[in-house]
């Protein structure tokens, strides 16, 4: 189990450096610090805001259930789909 949690750290820390290479290869005012990774993996290294927190964490109009992270690599659970899941109405 060590192993594999050792192999994930490395994966995302790969993912951490492709995010930022992938920024700093555009020139500065076309960087947005927010995009994909190898082609589906979503990143956002804005400051997070309120706003895009709601947005993800909570976002009843979004039928996806999960979302980007409101910062950082991967994937987040957009809690109001969950709810329409778990309780249809």
């Amino acid at each position: 189990m060590e192993r594999l949690r050792r192999i994930l750290k490395v994966v995302a820390f790969g993912l951490l450096v492709a995010a930022v290479a992938d920024q700093l290869r555009r020139p500065p005012e076309e960087r947005t610090w927010e995009g994909t990774v190898v082609g589906f993996v979503p990143y956002d290294l804005r400051v997070p805001t309120f706003e895009r927190a709601r947005s993800r964490w909570w976002n009843p109009d979004d039928p996806r259930l999960f979302v980007p992270q409101v910062f950082g690599i991967g994937w987040t659970v957009n809690f109001a789909r969950l709810a329409r899941v778990i309780a249809p109405a």
